[in-house]
């Protein structure tokens, strides 16, 4: 019996499921801010990056036996350690929150939370076209709308780090809600971090 041959472009749509997971829970933990209940929603955030991590690894294992894989192999492993890297950076808002023992969460957090959750849903997007990505038809689209929403979150640091400035509090303040932007955008730097090696993908494919 012929061994069973690992589906790599289901993997990379099961990720992009748990970046859709993880940037919803992102958004309600920042919307609905309670300190007495933020341990339990990192715990939850954690336990989503371990499902994305043990995923990575699984197909790893596979990966490490096979010859002929639909994508370069290098491509196979860049594209699940950028996915890998979303997840891990959402995590890392969460815990920067709790880390800052912030207590009132800024509007500008909120907003971006708005745009991370908008990008994980159109990045989800771009995976599922991804395994007929040299007969799609949308999945450019698809990848373009990622990009604007990653230059969404760039207006937004600026703006957000521009008021904390016309609006000065103490230096703590600034240091602690500047770490805090700058992560926010980071979630939306590897949401374009992954369309990035998907357009590569294409291009040497097409």
């Amino acid at each position: 019996m012929a061994k069973k041959k690992f589906d790599y472009f289901n993997y990379f749509k099961e990720v992009s499921d748990l970046i859709c997971e993880a940037a919803d829970h992102l958004h309600l933990a920042l919307h609905n801010h309670d300190t007495s209940t933020l341990q339990e929603k990192i715990d939850v955030m954690h336990e989503i990056e371990h499902k994305a991590d043990c995923a990575k690894h699984e197909m790893t294992k596979y990966l490490a036996h096979e010859f002929i894989t639909p994508i370069e192999r290098e491509d196979i492993i860049s594209l699940a350690q950028a996915l890998d890297t979303v997840v891990d950076n959402m995590e890392d808002v969460l815990l920067r929150i709790y880390m800052f023992n912030v207590e009132s969460i800024k509007t500008e957090v909120l907003e971006y939370s708005d745009v991370i959750i908008k990008c994980a849903k159109e990045l989800n997007g771009v995976l599922v076209e991804f395994k007929n990505f040299k007969n799609s038809e949308i999945i450019k689209s698809r990848i373009v709308a990622v990009n604007n929403f990653e230059s969404d979150g760039d207006k937004l640091l600026v703006d957000g780090v521009r008021n904390l400035s016309i609006n000065p509090g103490s230096d703590k303040d600034l240091f602690i809600w500047t770490d805090i932007f700058e992560h926010l955008e980071l979630c939306l730097d590897a949401c374009e971090d992954v369309t990035d090696i998907i357009e590569e993908v294409i291009m040497k494919n097409t």
